[in-house]
């Protein structure tokens, strides 16, 4: 054991030389020079999560707000993105090497304060308004969805952001936040390979033959949101934090519902979720 320690210590010595020999990999940063030669192996990537969200203002307010107000993001997705040489055109707000304060009081799959490790998206989008017959939310454009999806599948590339965490801001804040919203792209965007989605088939095997709005045990529907990413009580109750947690996960997975109901589709779509990215 002391042999190989001894000569461990020696290859790294040579290393070490060896780079110090190497003027090419010295930085000047004025009164000294870093010498980057040599990277340790105990470093993982600072992003790990890919945050979207909707402004909930028009363009002017929005960049008003994220750039002088208490929040930020590290883009913005205007809502008539400028095309310069047949590109579309993203605001940089923040760079992505630092932090964003766009999540918040967050929590996701057992991390929390997401502001340190995750990349946020603002889409300019009014987000909803209310009426005589509820709520009415608002559409994204197709030119802004073809930019986030740009840019997103660029984000996820360069920082190897898994599927399941690419998520809405009403995912890791849901009873703070519904952005951005039941109108959002979901399954469109994972067809290009941003974020998760579940298999149709095996929400057919979980679902079982039931009826989709056959009502659930509500335990078993926490215990399975919690272990995809949720945070929620595991009390077996239907209180209103389990309602906005599980109309969150709607809004992301089965907008065409997203009463907050524990049914037994909902149940099959985090079921089908956990076989895909947690088993």
């Amino acid at each position: 054991m002391k042999r190989i320690s001894l000569a461990s210590k020696s290859l790294a010595l040579a290393i070490l030389l060896a780079g110090c020999a190497d003027t090419s990999r010295l930085t000047d940063r004025g009164g000294y020079r870093v010498d980057t030669s040599v990277s340790s192996l105990n470093q993982n990537a600072r992003v790990r999560y890919l945050v979207m969200h909707y402004t909930a203002v028009n363009d002017r307010r929005s960049l008003e707000l994220l750039t002088r107000g208490a929040g930020s993001a590290h883009y913005l997705a205007p809502s008539v993105p400028r095309v310069v040489n047949g590109k579309p055109v993203v605001l940089r707000l923040v760079p992505e090497e630092k932090r964003a304060w766009h999540a918040g009081i967050s929590e996701w799959n057992g991390r929390s304060n997401l502001n340190d490790t995750s990349v946020g998206i603002e889409i300019v989008n009014p987000g909803f308004t209310v009426e005589a017959g509820g709520r009415r939310w608002h559409p994204f454009s197709p030119n802004q969805i073809e930019l986030v999806a740009l840019l997103a599948e660029d984000i996820i590339r360069r920082h190897q952001i898994s599927p399941d965490n690419v998520v809405a801001h009403s995912d890791i804040a849901p009873l703070r936040k519904s952005d951005p919203g039941p109108l959002f792209p979901w399954e469109q965007l994972a067809g290009r390979g941003i974020g998760a989605w579940p298999d149709r088939p095996v929400v057919d095997k979980y679902l079982a033959g039931r009826a989709p709005d056959a009502p659930v045990p509500v335990l078993n529907l926490q215990r399975a949101l919690a272990k995809y990413g949720y945070s929620l009580p595991q009390h077996g109750g239907v209180d209103d934090e389990t309602t906005r947690v599980v109309s969150a996960f709607q809004m992301h997975f089965r907008p065409g519902d997203i009463s907050g109901r524990a049914d037994a589709e909902t149940e099959a779509i985090a079921m089908a979720l956990l076989e895909k990215y947690r088993t």
